[in-house]
């Protein structure tokens, strides 16, 4: 695990055997309050019809505004650059 490994493991070990008062602390303390107003009413009504599936009809809508790429790779690739030396 590293240098860390053994402390990130123990802070681990104490937050899962936490009881539920130390639990509500937690969630007070990091848990989200309240949302964000700008995106509170935000929803992916209309992306599809009833019944469709929405990861599609959010593909193809990509796809019509050029949005969609072709090549594949992961979200790490995104953020940190293709592993692939080409």
């Amino acid at each position: 695990m590293g240098d860390h490994g053994d402390g990130t493991l123990d802070v681990l070990r104490s937050v899962w055997a936490a009881d539920d008062a130390a639990r509500a602390e937690l969630d007070e303390e990091c848990g989200p309050t309240k949302s964000c107003k700008n995106m509170k009413d935000v929803t992916f009504d209309g992306y599809a019809e009833p019944g469709d599936d929405l990861s599609g009809a959010w593909r193809e809508r990509l796809a019509r505004e050029g949005k969609l790429s072709a090549s594949e790779g992961s979200i790490r690739d995104l953020v940190l650059g293709s592993s692939d030396p080409r």
